[in-house]
This record gives structure tokens, sequence and C-alpha cells, in this order.
């Protein structure tokens, strides 16, 4: 039997493309869940850094910043009416993005700022990692064919896969369960959906798990 926590708030986190919201709706559908999902629709910056990263990178960032510590904010006051909480992403990966994309004085006025927002902030009791092969990701994007995601190069994605797995693989602040997604269709599968679900609920997870499901091709 684990000794850690319960899990309450579950945080989903990976790549442009990984399907994040996608699972995070599923599981809210199954467990009548709150959900927070990130706003980068409301971003006003971020359809021109994907055309032009360092003119824009400043102004996107903090943006995503400042909006991402006040919805985190809320998830401080206690809700009566749901026992669950998903999110489609954790306040701190904010700082893959800002390390990838900001440098000199505009780095140090973000790290002046990044600790004093999050340090008050409610952790997840379980962070789930999607991580999927870059091709995997770009056959995503180009399938739901966002506007705003029109200007995405493979080469960003790709530095953004390296960022990530750089990232989670040394990630310590809370619970993580490391899925490899590549061939998971968690959206459509209902099989693969209850599989990975059965997972995030194990009651003997440890700190660190790694979920790589049987190798399948998908269309």
């Amino acid at each position: 039997m684990s000794d850690l926590p319960e899990v309450k708030y579950i945080a989903i986190e990976g790549v442009i493309g990984a399907g994040k919201t996608s699972l995070a709706k599923k599981i809210r559908d199954k467990l009548d869940a709150e959900l927070i999902l990130e706003q980068f629709e409301a971003n006003p910056f971020l359809e021109s850094f994907y055309s032009d990263r360092k003119r824009y990178a400043f102004q996107t960032q903090m943006f995503f910043l400042i909006n991402r510590y006040k919805q985190q904010e809320q998830l401080n006051q206690e809700n009566l009416f749901t026992e669950h909480t998903v999110c489609d992403y954790v306040f701190e990966k904010d700082r893959i993005f800002a390390y990838l994309n900001l440098s000199g004085e505009e780095l140090k006025l973000y790290e002046s700022i990044f600790p004093l927002l999050s340090r008050s902030l409610r952790k997840p009791d379980l962070v789930v990692f999607l991580q999927s092969s870059v091709d995997r990701l770009m056959f995503n994007i180009k399938k739901r064919s966002r506007k705003i995601e029109r200007n995405l190069t493979r080469s960003y994605i790709e530095e953004l896969s390296e960022a990530y797995t750089h990232f989670f693989f040394r990630y310590t602040g809370t619970p993580l369960l490391i899925v490899n997604s590549t061939e998971l269709d968690f959206v459509n599968n209902e099989k693969d959906f209850n599989e990975l679900f059965k997972q995030i609920f194990r009651k003997d997870r440890g700190v660190t798990e790694y979920f790589k499901p049987e190798s399948k091709r998908i269309e």
C-alpha cells in the first residue's frame, strides 16, 4: 500500500499536441471533477510569437505567467461541490518555455517574479506527463488544425519535446506518472482511456512511475 496522498488534484502535462486537454476533459467527465484549462487562446501575443519567437517571446511569456497564476490561485479555495480537480497544465512548466525562449535581462526579470508567484500555489497530488514522439505530435497538431498554430514549425516542437523530457525526467516537485503516449488513443479508444485511468489511480503507485502500453499502430 502506498504512503502517498490520495489523488484528488491531477495535472496533465505534455508538449503541444500531446492530448493534455482531451485527457483532462475525459477524466472530468468520468469523475464529475472541476476542470481547469489553460487559456492559450486568450494570449494576444501567441500567434505572433509562433511567427517571430524572438520578438514576441517576453510578452507571450509574461502574459502566460500572470494568467496561469490567477487560475492556480483559485485552487487554494476549497471547492465544496466537487471531490476532484483536473488541470491541463502544471504551473512549474512555465519555466520550460521561459528558458527556451528568453535570455539575458528578460530571463533575469522573469526569474525575479516566478518564485514570488509559485511559492503559495497548491501542488497537484499527481502530475501525468504525456510523452509522445515528434511525429505523433505533428500529426495531432495538423489534424486539429487550429488557426493559432498554423505557424508552428517541426523544429520548435523538437526543441520543446527535448526541453519537456529534460524537465520531467528530473522533476521531483510532486508524484509523477510518465506515460509513453505515442501509440495511445485515449480520446477515441475507451480501452486505452480506461487503462490509463487505472494507472493514474493505482493504490500502490510510487513517487515516480512509468507507463508504457503495449505497442500498436495508430491510424
